[in-house]
């Protein structure tokens, strides 16, 4: 079997997948929760915000939270310097004398030691979480609450975006994001969420309770708390107009670094304590479909890229003996015409299109169904372009940190 063949299986998988999730979308669950009214209930709310040097934002990020709208007497802001070194102690301090806000500051323990401080404060029915480089829409937190309509949902997560991309980078990030609101939405809908983000994602503070709190997860705190919320039998919702910006890297290391903890945190949760989820009838799509298709993606992800570094290597080599003496770009381009013969153009230009205008439809339901502003189109170029050669390279960091059990620090 020639190496090419190895990419018939990935291109079906692909295909299958991405069908799959614009059929969701279309689902009545999905319908009916795009057109969800806002719910008249306020029940008590708190939110933790967990510090960790992060005085250059914590200020905006806390005026956003008082900006909400939603009842005063109903909300209160739970600010926890979890040992800062900066100045972020002095910063929080500014709105100690403030109505709605409480401060804890304890020494460092992590983002997850953090967050169970904060929820041990208070009796709030609804706790929700928020970094301290992330700010929220006004109308964000009633969206939330609408979730909880349902008894058996004990968490909701929301649409998260990059707060003003500056960079190519991050307006490729900002397109990632928008692809991701349309896939959280559309797994939302068959309880298939398995991670709620730290961006403004809530719960019930009883289930929490019962569930144990929050733990290390490997440093992925919100994926560990998510798939325990699966493993218990309850359900995870999605309010997809429920807007929260968050910083983003701005160089490619610190992407990567970024990116590494999440796959690397992901690969330890769901081979380690979770892989029980995997298969699982009895979790339906999210362990027959979603999770298979997760681990498929970074396993693929890896293998696709060596694929193609082989295969231009071996088709390198091939011109060159064959064309002798010639320059290389004539090698490739006899008389003025492309030479499918050397480049294996026609598969990955096939997969390369079909990812592309599927994408691009995923990113602009994604829009849609948030009302999500602004200009998209240097995300486009920036994601079509960057995405995929960027993607393998925190995908190989990964799992060699997994395969030898490198650890890395949390910040990026």
């Amino acid at each position: 079997m020639s190496p090419e063949m190895l990419i018939y299986p990935f291109l079906f998988i692909a295909i299958f997948f991405e069908s799959f999730v614009l059929v969701t979308l279309l689902s009545k669950p999905a319908r009916e929760a795009r057109s969800r009214m806002l719910n008249a209930s306020t029940p008590s709310v708190a939110i933790v915000v967990p510090c960790w040097n992060e005085a250059s934002t914590i200020t905006a990020t806390c005026d956003s939270l008082l900006a909400l709208d939603y009842p005063k007497e109903n909300l209160e802001i739970i600010l926890v310097d979890d040992g800062s070194t900066d100045t972020t102690r002095e910063a929080v301090l500014r709105f100690k004398e403030h109505p709605q806000i409480r401060i804890i500051h304890k020494e460092n323990g992590g983002k997850h030691t953090a967050l169970n401080a904060g929820i041990a404060i208070t009796n709030a029915e609804l706790v929700g979480c928020l970094d301290a480089d992330s700010f929220v829409e006004p109308d964000a937190l009633r969206e939330i609450v609408s979730c909880f309509y349902n008894p058996q949902v004990v968490a909701a997560t929301a649409a998260m975006s990059i707060h003003k991309p500056k960079n190519i980078l991050q307006h490729m990030q900002n397109a990632e994001y928008t692809f991701g609101i349309t896939l959280r939405h559309a797994f939302a809908s068959i309880n298939g969420l398995y991670v709620t983000p730290g961006p403004f994602s809530f719960y019930r503070r009883e289930i929490v309770n019962t569930l144990g709190g929050f733990r290390y997860g490997h440093q992925t705190e919100d994926m560990e708390m998510a798939l325990r919320i699966q493993r218990a039998g309850y359900e995870i919702e999605n309010a997809p107009r429920a807007r929260v910006y968050t910083k983003a890297p701005s160089t490619i290391a610190k992407l990567i670094n970024q990116r590494t903890r999440w796959i690397s945190g992901f690969l330890r949760n769901i081979l380690g304590e979770y892989r029980d989820l995997i298969g699982n009838r009895n979790h339906g799509v999210l362990g027959m479909l979603v999770l298979p298709s997760a681990i498929l993606s970074v396993a693929s992800g890896i293998l696709l890229f060596g694929l193609m570094l082989f295969l231009f290597a071996r088709n390198t080599v091939t011109a060159l003996e064959v064309r002798e003496g010639i320059p290389l770009s004539y090698a490739f381009l006899p008389h003025g015409t492309l030479d499918w013969f050397y480049l294996p153009i026609g598969f990955y230009t096939l997969l390369a299109i079909i990812v592309l205008l599927t994408s691009i439809i995923l990113i602009a339901i994604g829009r849609n169904i948030s009302k999500t502003t602004g200009g998209i189109f240097i995300g486009l170029i920036s994601y079509t372009f960057l995405y995929g050669l960027i993607t393998p390279f925190w995908l190989f960091r990964a799992a060699s940190d997994v395969a030898i059990g490198k650890r890395r620090s949390w910040r990026y």
